[in-house]
């Protein structure tokens, strides 16, 4: 669940959002708002005139709470700078607004006073440069905006809160025959837009906020009637019932993914010039393409951890891969599975991406399983064990013959072996002359896959043992 809060510079946006901070930081207590004289810190705020937010900034702690069916849900809430200060050119705010709209799940719109004309206008403005690129399976792209109208200048007319919100909502929404064509479009288009609208009437925090330099956000400073509402409205939005899951082409969107939207959103919005529909559609099928490429992965991995992970014995490789060639295709599955965007030939340049960083991860957990292997890791040392025994045998053997100057020759090789086992234990334990280990280790791998074909790697210590019998009983023959 993704909060935002927009709408136009210095009109309390930080300011509020920092009343949502003490409420997911009281962990469900009743008396959230705090003490009377507790300053309200979070998000960066002050009075005065000039702008202080500059782009998007989200808060950096996820708060976990659940929504009406019990499940566990991240909330992140995102401040936005102000729109039509003196420093922002329209695609600055049309920028800043459509990312926030895109990213959101709940898009609250910040304004004072009262909903005017220019007001709706500048909303369906930020938001043509998002609609169509969310606009795919379901009709309205948008999830829920809340018009929250600080200072409310008439509740004798309309109450404070949620209901005299919906009752000037419904007049400021209607569509009237009689209007204008473009006043009735763009009515249309924001109902279009949003899946859910509704509106919230906020009262004036009181004078001490407005006018005392020396305000920091005290409750005692604050009129009673807006710690009234500002309570009811937060509580309103993190109801269980009201949480809203961040959904983009009809899924449910997770941390990860959010992250792939944000990055490609970014990159369209990076021009000289407002994007074009065509390339924020781009910008959202790609997103949305490798989104489905991480969940596959992630999949992969949990999968595969749980059969060869770091904490797992070594696994036979013919075992290995079929474990592998299993979760394989069951992450291509997942993926094809997945609502995706950009059509058939779009999906399959990132269903190859996914079957590459699939085979790159197999070929890891390859590297990783082999590792554990005893026999391979001491494939070499053995190998050069075995070649001393059978060189010493073979001395063994020529002496009884009376062959000495062969016997000569395989005690020079008997300590060549030694020398080369003692140079690569002083290799691999203390990490110097390195390129010596790696000449024997790889000259000990050709050994055994070509010397000794029809011999296994783990049969190896085996032979070694063996040949030890053997030279045993040869020195017993001598004596």
């Amino acid at each position: 669940m993704v909060v935002s809060v927009a709408g136009a510079y210095r009109k309390g946006k930080s300011f509020l959002l920092n009343f949502f901070l003490r409420y997911l930081n009281s962990d469900g207590k009743e008396n959230w708002m705090g003490e009377p004289n507790d300053p309200l810190i979070g998000f960066q705020w002050r009075g005065g005139s000039e702008r202080l937010t500059s782009g998007i900034l989200i808060w950096s702690e996820p708060y976990i709470i659940r929504n009406n069916k019990g499940d566990e849900v991240c909330v992140l809430l995102m401040d936005t700078q102000g729109a039509f200060d003196s420093q922002s050119t329209v695609k600055d705010c049309a920028t800043v607004f459509a990312l926030s709209t895109m990213l959101s799940s709940v898009q609250v719109f910040n304004i004072t006073g009262n909903i005017q004309e220019d007001d709706l206008q500048h909303l369906e403005l930020f938001t043509e440069y998002g609609r169509l690129a969310l606009q795919t399976y379901e009709d309205k792209p948008f999830q829920t905006l809340h018009f929250l109208v600080r200072d409310w200048q008439y509740p004798y007319q309309h109450p404070y809160g949620a209901k005299g919100g919906s009752e000037i909502l419904a007049k400021r929404l209607m569509i009237n025959p009689k209007q204008h064509n473009e006043l009735q479009n763009l009515r249309r288009h924001l109902q279009e837009c949003f899946k859910v609208i509704t509106c919230y009437l906020m009262p004036h925090p009181g004078l001490k906020v407005a006018t005392e330099r020396d305000f920091i956000g005290k409750l005692s400073d604050i009129d009673d009637e807006f710690k009234v509402q500002v309570k009811s409205f937060t509580e309103s939005i993190f109801q269980s019932e009201h949480v809203v899951i961040k959904n983009i082409n009809g899924s449910d969107i997770t941390g990860k993914e959010l992250i792939e939207y944000f990055k490609a959103y970014l990159k369209v919005y990076q021009g000289s010039d407002l994007p074009e529909p065509k390339s924020m559609l781009e910008a959202t099928s790609e997103a949305n393409n490798l989104a489905a490429v991480a969940t596959a992965k992630d999949f992969y991995n949990k999968e595969m951890e749980k059969v060869c992970g770091g904490d797992k014995q070594y696994m036979k490789m013919e075992q290995l891969k079929q474990e592998h060639e299993r979760w394989f295709f069951a992450a291509i599955k997942m993926f094809k599975d997945t609502r995706k965007m950009g059509g058939a030939d779009f999906c399959a340049v990132y269903e190859k991406r996914l079957e590459k960083d699939l085979l790159e991860m197999y070929d890891a957990y390859l590297k990783n399983n082999e590792a554990k292997n005893v026999a391979s890791a001491l494939q070499t040392p053995l190998v050069l064990v075995l070649l001393a025994v059978v060189v010493y045998i073979l001395s063994g053997v020529f002496g009884l013959l009376g062959a000495e100057s062969i016997v000569r020759l395989f005690n020079m090789g008997l300590g060549l072996a030694v020398l080369l086992l003692v140079a690569w234990s002083y290799s691999r334990y203390t990490g110097q002359f390195r390129v010596v280990g790696e000449y024997l280790d790889a000259g000990s791998k050709f050994v055994c896959e070509h010397a000794m074909k029809k011999v296994p790697a783990e049969s190896v210590t085996n032979l070694a043992i063996n040949a030890a019998k053997g030279a045993m009983t040869t020195d017993k023959k001598r004596n």
